[in-house]
């Protein structure tokens, strides 16, 4: 009995399996399935344009010779896949125009112009407000992202820049305005993109013929409202960022919302140009800072709400008191929480959690805070609290400032922008000071001394 081209496919499959690790087999050859082939031609059904990137950039030398093999010598290969174009009301599937380079060269470009699908957010819907836990470390940008959401057409936080450390929740706070947007107005073309993924088609586009890099900036600035994810990652990009110069030019000059994030203030993004730079500062910046314990609590007891996992009010104080530094590893203990419990047939105790917690975290014995440094410093040197906060050069109070300042950015994990708010000084100010106490102790033994008994006293 002659196979049919689904059987020609699964023979392939079950070569891919086994050449390949399971999880690589399940994300990238599994999704596929067999649209048809006439004896030469094989057309295959991929779930987006990536697949394409992925599997010819990664796989190329698993897929020919299988092709080969299975279809045989003259097999030519095309991609069928939906992909983004301009008008949100209609929808096509896109197929590429020449074949895949597993046999001849291929051409498959997610920004041309001339074709019309479903537009793809690239929202998670997990990411709303309504699961975004909030308290005074997010209070402002909170604020500010739900002014946004509820009137898209107030362009006074035009762009809102947010930022602050891994983990904090930023990536769920930009995807939760743009889906309150969607929600409220389904025709807007709201996306949601990585700065990696946007330099990623940047590059593939500069690299096709020269049109493509028109159809990519010509895509981006058909959107209303864009969400970059990360934007820090586009530093040293330099040919990125010129791309990225006329898509944000365009989309503000257009009343479109521009939305990033980034793991650091724009003042401190040596490597981007000035001119963005200085674009990025034309809205609204707002600081994501550390979990303070409040939401440290909240995220925990709504975590084991939706992972329906019960955990006694012990055991949510204790990993809030010793997981501060980020939100997802928080939820990450109560996963890890969830699956001992399940493994061992166990309700989840202090004792569980003290377990899990010495393997995943180092426990903090003590919180260390701004004001138990400024203590500290202050009794060290012998000079009263207050005239840290005070403009005096002295030598012996400059230096102790210099010394507070080093230590809440090291032992404290503040930011610079807030250590330099409690100072009165620039986050510049306070930059330099860290920098100076760093140079210095790799020279001077008084000063390395002083900073060990300065820290034994903070964590006795």
């Amino acid at each position: 009995m002659e196979k049919t081209h689904i059987n020609l496919w699964e023979d392939c499959l079950e070569i891919f399996k086994d050449n390949l690790p399971t999880e690589q087999f399940d994300a990238w050859f599994k999704p596929i399935t067999s649209i048809s082939f006439d004896g030469r031609t094989l057309k295959l059904m991929v779930p987006t344009s990536f697949f394409v990137e992925q599997l010819e950039e990664k796989y190329m030398k698993l897929l020919a010779p299988t092709l080969r093999k299975v279809y045989g010598p003259k097999v030519q290969l095309f991609y069928q896949y939906d992909t983004v174009a301009k008008d949100p009301t209609s929808s096509v599937t896109i197929e590429s125009s020449r074949p895949s380079p597993a046999v001849q060269p291929h051409s498959a470009n997610p920004f041309k112009t001339d074709v019309v699908a479903d537009f793809d957010s690239q929202l998670n819907p997990r990411y709303t407000f309504e699961n975004y836990c909030g308290s005074i470390s997010n209070k402002i940008a909170r604020s500010i992202g739900e002014a946004i959401a509820s009137n898209p057409k107030c362009k006074t936080f035009n762009p809102l820049f947010i930022f602050g450390p891994t983990g904090v929740g930023k990536t769920h706070l930009i995807q939760a305005i743009g889906i309150r947007i969607k929600e409220r107005n389904p025709q807007s073309r709201v996306l949601y993109v990585s700065a990696r993924l946007f330099e990623s088609q940047y590059t593939t586009a500069a690299t096709a013929k020269p049109s493509r890099i028109n159809d990519f900036i010509n895509f981006y600035q058909s959107i209303d409202v864009l969400i970059i994810d990360d934007i820090q990652d586009l530093m040293r990009k330099t040919a990125t960022q010129n791309a990225f110069f006329h898509i944000f030019n365009h989309l503000h000059q257009n009343q479109r919302q521009i939305i990033l994030s980034s793991d650091c203030a724009p003042s401190e993004m040596m490597d981007m140009h000035d001119r963005l730079l200085s674009r990025f500062k034309w809205g609204m910046t707002a600081e994501l800072e550390r979990p303070d314990l409040d939401l440290r609590r909240e995220v925990l007891t709504q975590k084991a709400s939706q992972d329906g996992l019960d955990l006694p009010c012990e055991v949510i104080e204790y990993i809030a008191a010793n997981v501060t530094d980020s939100i997802r590893e928080l939820e990450g203990i109560v996963v890890s929480l969830m699956a001992h419990a399940t493994v061992l047939g166990k309700e989840v105790t202090l004792d569980l959690a003290q377990s899990v917690l010495a393997n995943a975290v180092k426990i903090q014995r003590k919180t260390v805070n701004f004001e138990m440094i400024a203590q500290c410093v202050s009794d060290y040197y012998n000079i009263e609290p207050d005239q840290l906060f005070t403009k005096s050069r002295k030598r012996e109070i400059s230096d102790a400032r210099q010394m507070v300042m080093y230590l809440s950015k090291r032992h404290a994990k503040m930011p610079v922008t807030a250590i330099g708010a409690r100072l009165s000084r620039t986050h510049a100010t306070v930059l330099h000071a860290c920098r100076n106490i760093e140079e210095r102790l790799l020279l001077e033994v008084a000063l390395r001394d002083d900073v060990s008994k300065i820290e034994a006293s903070l964590t006795c």
